[in-house]
């Protein structure tokens, strides 16, 4: 294989993956580390020992982002910045968020190592909460960062049991000093696993990632009337749970009209995503009807007209879905972002990597947000992604080879010094 003299350590990289993932290890062999708990305090603690021993500076922000910086051979450069995030889901995997986080710390040791002192300084980040899996936001952290969340909105949310960010960020002691705002850098690079099954399937080893799908979601909370289940009447019935029903159905419709819009007679497409993730039921009892259902509503497409007219329409066709059944829905959104190209120059500079390191690669449009996409507002950014088993991610089982962490490190090692080092004349 061709490619730089300069190679990461991909034995580290996989023993640091693994030492990160004993932070929450769950039976099952994947992870529970949610943001802003004990154990993220415990991860974060970890993150920051491996920096400062690399000789790094290392700044928190208001909202929890870290920075690790390392110097540049030109103080007046702007950074360039690489990372990811390092809180799961409830039920998580070893590599969703932690392989970006800790192949960045991987290049900042071979560096290190090998005594390169690049041009324009380099920062590592861990951004807060990127699942949203805790307190509902996803890509927290990133987003109020780009400003596209006011902080007082993100200090304010809750978790179920009713604690705010702000007190968490104060309990595990990483409210930091910094605004939490952007600052003058020059590029951002995120590693990461695809969470999806195409480069499996194709055999390619590194995804070119050139940008992320549009994006809706809501809340909703449909409230009908709980009764006795075995002396209600039908024609009395205001069951909650029926007319959520017949809204994940349209969902699941939409979806697939999402997916074949404009492929005319080339066959069913793949583009569309709609999903109901979370569903809850009160007052959840064998019997008694449901008087309340809460749940979540999200869809997805590269193209933002087509979500733009979801975004339009959908609720209206909620109500119509909901009408028979006697009860009412309230639709509370919760983001819509469109579809977010990342900058051409860095996309260019991760094919190159690929291409000089001889691996197999295609170019693909992210599915799922990440931290890149809100970055992307604020700096020119880019992605590159490793297959993941059988396109499984947000699951214990998720599972990646050691070689696929070490050619997405090397991607990313190369294309990071080479940003950094370029000429600026």
């Amino acid at each position: 294989m061709t490619g730089s003299n300069q190679r990461i350590d991909g034995q580290r990289l996989w023993d640091s993956l693994m030492a990160m993932a004993r932070h929450g290890a769950t039976p099952r062999g994947g992870v529970r580390r949610l943001t802003l708990t004990a154990i993220d305090q415990a991860a974060r603690e970890d993150f920051r020992a491996q920096c400062e021993s690399l000789g790094l500076t290392v700044r928190v922000d208001a909202i929890g982002n870290m920075f690790a910086r390392r110097e540049g051979r030109d103080p007046t450069r702007l950074p360039v910045l690489l990372g990811s995030h390092l809180d799961s889901q409830p039920s998580g995997g070893k590599f969703d968020g932690a392989l970006g986080v800790m192949a960045g710390m991987e290049v900042m040791r071979t560096l290190h190592d090998l005594g390169i002192t690049t041009e324009a300084p380099l920062e590592l980040v861990n951004w807060t909460d990127e699942e949203g899996s805790r307190f509902g936001l996803s890509l927290m952290g990133s987003g109020t960062w780009a400003g596209v969340y006011p902080i007082d909105r993100s200090y304010a949310l809750r978790d179920i049991d009713g604690v705010t960010v702000e007190s968490a960020l104060r309990e595990i002691g990483y409210q930091g000093p910094e605004p939490a705002a952007p600052f003058p850098a020059d590029s951002y690079f995120e590693l990461h696993i695809e969470q999806g099954p195409i480069l499996e399937k194709e055999g390619a080893k590194i995804g070119i990632v050139t940008g992320a799908q549009a994006q809706v979601w809501w809340d909703a909370r449909i409230t009908g009337q709980d009764s006795h289940a075995g002396t209600t009447p039908p024609y009395a019935r205001r069951d909650a749970l029926v007319a959520a029903a017949q809204v994940i159905t349209l969902v699941d419709r939409l979806m697939r009209d999402l997916g074949d819009k404009g492929r005319g007679d080339k066959g069913r497409g793949d583009d569309g995503r709609g999903t109901v993730g979370f569903l809850k039921v009160e007052p959840n009892s064998r019997n008694v009807i449901p008087g309340e259902v809460s749940f979540s509503i999200e869809f997805r497409h590269p193209d933002s007209a087509a979500i733009a007219v979801l975004a339009r329409d959908f609720p209206a066709m909620a109500r119509d879905a909901v009408a028979p059944t006697g009860c009412t829905l309230e639709l509370t959104p919760v983001l819509h972002y469109d579809a977010q190209p990342f900058d051409a120059e860095c996309v260019a500079l991760v094919e190159a990597a690929t291409k000089r390191l001889g691996y197999p690669a295609r170019r693909v449009v992210s599915g799922a947000g990440h931290d890149a996409v809100y970055v992307a507002r604020r700096m020119p950014a880019a992605m590159i992604f490793t297959p993941c088993k059988d396109g499984l991610s947000h699951n214990e089982a998720e599972s990646i080879e050691p070689e696929e962490a070490e050619a997405g490190c090397q991607v990313l090692f190369e294309a990071v010094v080479a940003r950094a080092n370029r000429s600026l004349v």
